[in-house]
């Protein structure tokens, strides 16, 4: 049986993959909104390719559109989409002990089911993308999404129990089994359950719950966490929550945390109501990060602490705004393929 391991975001990595916005909730309403998505998905695939090789996922009606925005050394490759979210409907890339490349396919259900939400095309899309990537292709029976782990390489992962012991996700199962599947695939041996997400994230249009807005592990024993210190919003007691447990947990190598908070940005409120605003959701590349920015009074300081948890890497802002308004950030728009030393033999 094949032993395989997630790598760590900050392993060498072949390429980013991403998907350009095709249509419904992510386009929105109107020309205007439109062009606001796709100028900032954009963004983040024009910087990326600034430090490795960058391939877009484009829906065949949208290759015109998209060559208008993309720098053109991204790679297009077409696909029939139904949204965005590449973290979440794309493959979560192993490698195993000889350095094959895999790449797992979690069953994905519109984050459970939920009614806004529309799959059947973007459910086929980790399975493409082992083929093109030339991946081994490792299917998994768990509804799960790319937003709901963090990994640091060696065996921890943080999940959340709002996520994958989700009744509209993986009704029937427990702990133990949701652990023994993700020992399985992507080679966890210490699984630490936060109790929630944050509160923007658990309501109507959110994934009710990913981690990957929440904490971020840069290096072995380190801990990147969402700390919003505002007693008027609801996160400033949700976050504080899930320091204080942390603060109870160990890695995997029985390591206490060493466990930097990230100030929440300054900004409150937007016309939905509490954002859940992160700069915990940034993008790791060769050499480099590409870290949310929110033109907000507490972007310098936030992105001051991102440069030093990596260190040697060259730090690059986009303003994320249009991508949280649609229940997202630049970790949540991309997935990064590790280094392999040859590909899949399947």
């Amino acid at each position: 049986m094949t032993s395989w391991r997630m790598p760590s975001e900050t392993e060498e990595q072949d390429r980013i993959w991403m998907a350009f916005p095709t249509g419904g909730y992510t386009l929105g309403d109107g020309p205007e909104a439109a062009h606001s998505a796709r100028k900032t998905w954009s963004a983040v695939a024009n910087a990326a390719v600034g430090f490795e090789p960058v391939t877009m996922l484009v829906n065949p009606s949208d290759v015109g559109i998209a060559a208008h925005y993309l720098d053109p050394t991204v790679e297009v490759l077409t696909a029939d989409l139904n949204d965005a979210w590449m973290r979440d409907i794309g493959p979560t890339f192993v490698l195993d002990n000889r350095g094959h490349l895999g790449a797992v396919d979690w069953v994905f259900n519109g984050w459970g089911a939920q009614e806004w939400a529309r799959w059947d095309k973007d459910a086929l899309i980790a399975g493409e993308i082992a083929g093109k990537s030339g991946a081994e292709h490792v299917l998994s029976r768990l509804v799960n999404e790319g937003g709901g782990i963090q990994v640091d390489g060696q065996g921890t992962v943080l999940v959340t129990e709002t996520v994958q012991l989700d009744p509209a996700r993986n009704p029937g199962w427990d702990k133990a089994e949701i652990e023994t599947e993700l020992g399985r695939t992507i080679g966890a041996t210490h699984v630490i359950w936060l109790p929630r997400g944050l509160t923007r994230d658990s309501e109507r249009f959110g994934t009710r719950g990913h981690v990957d807005i929440v904490a971020a592990i840069p290096a072995p024993g380190k801990l990147l966490v969402h700390s919003q210190q505002n007693p008027e919003h609801p996160d400033f007691e949700v976050s504080q929550e899930i320091i204080d447990f942390l603060h109870t947990t160990r890695d995997s190598a029985g390591r206490e945390w060493e466990i930097t908070e990230v100030p929440a940005p300054a900004v409150l409120i937007d016309d939905e109501g509490f954002v859940d605003y992160s700069y915990i959701n940034h993008l790791v590349v060769n050499g480099g990060v590409i870290a949310c920015s929110f033109e907000d009074a507490m972007d310098e300081k936030a992105l001051r602490i991102l440069a030093d948890a990596y260190p040697g890497r060259r730090l690059v802002s986009v303003d994320a705004r249009e991508l949280f308004a649609r229940g997202g950030g630049i970790h949540c728009i991309t997935q990064q393929q590790p280094a392999a030393f040859q590909k899949g033999l399947s």
